[in-house]
């Protein structure tokens, strides 16, 4: 638990960092009090209702690069990046300059998710993932650069859900009701990134800001973590990659003259709105929606 109390340690502290207003300063050190509660609180949480079940062990490394082919991977990169992105509206907030609160907000986002890796690297049951770590970084990664070059994120990582039969199947491991189903089953999940094509073309064509063009990956017929193929029931599924592409929204470009409204919209921005498609599936392109 030393790397629980670590975090909430410097989640708290980095709320103390340099703003000489008051009302900045108070508010930097509500939102440091907030994230150790929140963040450190929920770490401490989760172990005492996921890991506390499972042996213990010395710490280990878990090699699980291939496993749900890819999409538990993509999973990592999205929540850090979102959390990231959550991070930074706080520190924004509080007064923060934005090249400081991008890379705060992505080093606290880090942090969290570090501190979840290694508590899956003291349990018997899985192990630490350099995988996971590096997917962890990817996504702050992303948020970090785009907010300290921009000031904006003219790319942006997306989730879709639709429900997928394979749960009663084997709804151990793929849930077996809605909100595990929505964590457990990467059949139902897809991952996107936006962006518009008018961020970075203004002067050569017209193309709205808000418009984007999205580019999509999920896999089906998955009920095996770390295998292809399974066989249940004398069928045997086999899983298969889908690639898409289509359009959607940027709520934060959308010509809104009310700030609060544009600010109250921006949580839309982690969501790919159910557009037509076109998507590839083992060399086959498919048309419909998405």
């Amino acid at each position: 638990m030393r790397i629980v109390l670590l975090v909430s340690f410097l989640l708290c502290a980095v709320s103390l960092w340099s703003q000489k207003d008051t009302v900045y300063k108070k508010r930097q050190i509500l939102l440091g009090a907030g994230n150790a509660a929140i963040l450190g609180g929920s770490t401490v949480l989760l172990n005492e209702i996921w890991y506390k079940d499972y042996p213990k062990s010395s710490f280990h490394t878990f090699n699980d690069a291939g496993n749900w082919r890819g999409m538990d991977k993509l999973g990592h990169a999205f929540a850090s990046y979102k959390l990231a992105s959550i991070e930074y509206f706080g520190w924004s907030w509080a007064g923060v300059p934005r090249k400081k609160a991008a890379w705060l907000a992505g080093g606290i986002s880090w942090g969290y998710f570090l501190s979840i890796e290694v508590l899956d690297g003291f349990s018997s049951e899985w192990g630490f993932s350099v995988a996971d770590l590096g997917a962890n970084t990817l996504g702050t990664g992303l948020f970090i650069a785009q907010q300290t070059t921009w000031g904006d994120q003219r790319f942006r990582l997306k989730f879709s859900y639709k429900p997928s039969p394979y749960p009663a199947l084997r709804p151990d491991v793929l849930g077996s009701n809605f909100p595990e189903k929505f964590l457990k089953d990467y059949n139902a999940q897809s991952y996107w990134i936006s962006a518009s094509p008018g961020m970075f073309l203004q002067d050569k064509f017209y193309f709205p800001g808000w418009l984007q063009l999205s580019v999509g990956y999920s896999a089906n017929e998955m009920l095996h973590g770390s295998s292809n193929e399974y066989t249940i029931n004398g069928f045997t599924y086999k899983a298969k990659s889908e690639f898409a592409l289509s359009l959607d929204l940027d709520w934060s470009q959308l010509p809104i003259r009310r700030v609060w409204v544009k600010k109250l919209l921006q949580p839309l921005n982690a969501i790919k709105l159910p557009f037509p498609a076109i998507y590839w599936r083992n060399g086959v392109c498919y048309f419909g929606m998405f």
